[in-house]
C-alpha cells in the first residue's frame, strides 16, 4: 500500500493508495498516523479504494471515526489519481458514504466537485465556546455542520476545546461548527471545529454550509454568490 500526503487550502490529509481493497485500517492506527505529536499529523486519512470497477474514498477523521465526506479531502483525492495516472482528466465520479460525487479535474486548472445538496434542517440550534453563546442554522451537506454568526471573531477564542452545541441529541454522532462573520460585501470570515478532528484551516463541506446559512441569515438579500475565507485560504 502506498502512502503519501496532501491538502486542499491548508486541510491536510494523509493518503493511501489501495486500490485492490485489500487492507484494512483500524480506529487507533488512524488516529497514531494522523497525531500531530507523535505520528505524521493530519486532519484526517483517505484510503483510496476501487470496488466494482469505481473509486471509492473511504474518509475517516483524525480520530479514527468514520466520516461521510469530505470536501477537500476528494479534491485532493481527485488529483492524486490524475496526477499518477490512475485516472484520465476531465470529469469522473468518485463513490463515498455520501454517494456518488462527479468532478472535473483538469491537468493545469482548479477541481471542481458538484457536493450534491446541502439543505436546511429547520432545527434552530446554538453553539458556544470561550464563555459565549450564540443561535446557529442546522446545515446538512451529507455530513451535519451548525453554523453561527458572530460579530467579533476573536471571542471565540483558541477553540482548544470542541463547542458546546444544543440541543445534544440532534447531532448523536457528532458535529462539525463554522463561526462566521460576513465582512465586506459577500465577503465571509470563517473558523472551523470538525469533530474527530478539531480546529483545521479549512473545511470543504463547511464552506457549503456556511453559503446556504448565509443566504438565509440575510433573507437572500445579499448576493447568493459568496467568498468564503476560511484560515487556509
Amino acid at each position: 500500500m502506498i502512502a503519501t500526503y496532501g491538502h486542499g487550502t491548508e486541510n491536510d490529509f494523509v493518503l493511501l493508495f489501495d486500490p485492490n481493497d485489500e487492507y484494512s485500517i483500524t480506529t487507533a492506527q488512524t488516529a497514531a498516523i494522523c497525531n500531530r505529536e507523535t505520528g505524521v499529523g493530519a486532519d484526517g486519512l483517505i484510503r483510496m479504494v476501487k470496488r466494482d470497477g469505481k473509486w471509492f474514498m473511504d474518509y475517516r477523521n483524525a480520530d479514527g471515526s468514520l466520516a461521510e465526506m469530505c470536501g477537500n479531502g476528494i479534491r485532493v483525492m481527485a488529483r492524486y489519481l490524475v496526477e499518477r495516472g490512475h485516472q484520465p482528466e476531465g470529469i469522473f465520479a468518485i463513490n463515498t458514504r455520501d454517494g456518488v460525487k462527479h468532478l472535473r479535474v483538469p491537468l493545469t486548472e482548479d477541481i471542481s466537485v458538484n457536493m450534491g445538496q446541502v439543505t436546511d434542517e429547520g432545527e434552530a440550534i446554538t453553539a458556544g465556546t470561550n464563555g459565549h453563546l450564540w443561535n446557529g442554522y442546522n446545515i446538512s451537506v451529507g455530513n451535519p455542520h451548525a453554523v453561527v454568526f458572530v460579530d467579533d471573531m476573536s471571542e471565540i477564542g483558541d477553540l482548544a476545546e470542541p463547542p458546546i452545541v444544543r440541543p445534544r441529541d440532534s447531532y448523536p454522532e457528532g458535529v462539525n461548527v463554522e463561526f462566521v462573520k460576513i465582512t465586506d460585501g459577500n465577503s465571509i470570515q470563517m473558523r472551523v471545529f470538525e469533530r474527530g478532528s478539531g480546529e483545521t484551516r479549512s473545511c470543504g463541506t463547511g464552506t457549503c454550509a456556511v453559503a446556504l446559512a448565509a443566504t438565509l441569515h440575510t433573507k437572500g438579500k445579499l448576493p447568493a454568490t459568496w467568498i468564503i475565507n476560511p484560515l487556509g485560504g
